[in-house]
């Protein structure tokens, strides 16, 4: 309970990451096979998506424009991941994650876009969203951090008004619908599920209650921290 509240508060404050504290504890402290550990954790992480959206939303109403390009295309794209994760060398595509979101790190020093809002063009968002959403549904690492620099980068978000989206779009809907396919091919551990899933709303609401109190700057450094650990992680 307090590693799962703990991973999903900094989740919901920096962005992502959930994954690397808590999935890990998962097969440390009990004896689960990989694939049911995953689709555990999945199912749990849909309540940091579900406790962190109603903070980070409680005023104000998500953009329906950013909502249906990341569910149009995101979803399907999380559905063939999910289906595909036996069929890929896990190893290598680990790798390669770990390789991106390590580029994702460097892109956060570069320099912002200081002119508000902006209108990406269509043929970058909705490959990026295509591969966001595949990498989530078949690896369910850091596919958040992702999201949160896409947003920042492309449409001109501050870090704290993407985070919001991120857990919204990634961590309630891709992380919902992920659950669902895994625990079709899969299977979950019930005896665990519902102790993930207080911690999994408790950590993401209390999370998104310090993000929202806190600057862009301090949510800019947690999220680059989580950004390199996440890299390393899968890398090594």
């Amino acid at each position: 309970l307090l590693i799962s509240f703990l991973s999903n508060l900094f989740s919901a404050f920096s962005g992502g990451g959930a994954g690397i504290i808590q999935l890990p504890a998962i097969l440390l402290l009990f004896e689960i096979s990989f694939p049911v550990a995953l689709a555990t954790h999945k199912i749990s992480t849909v309540l940091l998506g579900l406790g962190a959206t109603l903070k980070f939303f409680e005023k104000s109403k998500p953009s329906r424009k950013l909502l249906n390009e990341g569910i149009i295309i995101g979803l399907p794209a999380v559905i063939i991941g999910a289906y595909s994760i036996s069929f890929i060398n896990e190893n290598l595509a680990r790798q390669f994650l770990g390789l991106l979101i390590l580029i994702v790190f460097l892109l956060s020093f570069t320099k912002s876009n200081n002119q508000g809002r902006i209108e990406p063009n269509p043929l970058i968002v909705y490959p990026s969203l295509f591969v966001i959403g595949l990498l989530n549904g078949s690896l369910s690492a850091g596919t958040g951090l992702l999201y949160t620099i896409m947003l920042t980068k492309l449409y001109g978000y501050t870090y704290k008004e993407a985070i919001g989206y991120t857990l919204l779009v990634v961590g309630l809907f891709y992380n919902l619908v992920g659950a669902i396919v895994l625990y079709l091919v899969s299977s979950v551990d019930v005896s665990l599920l519902p102790i993930l899933l207080i911690g999994s709303f408790a950590g993401g609401y209390v999370g998104a209650m310090v993000a929202i109190k806190k600057s862009n700057v301090l949510i800019k450094t947690a999220y680059q921290l989580v950004t390199l650990i996440v890299a390393y992680k899968l890398l090594f």
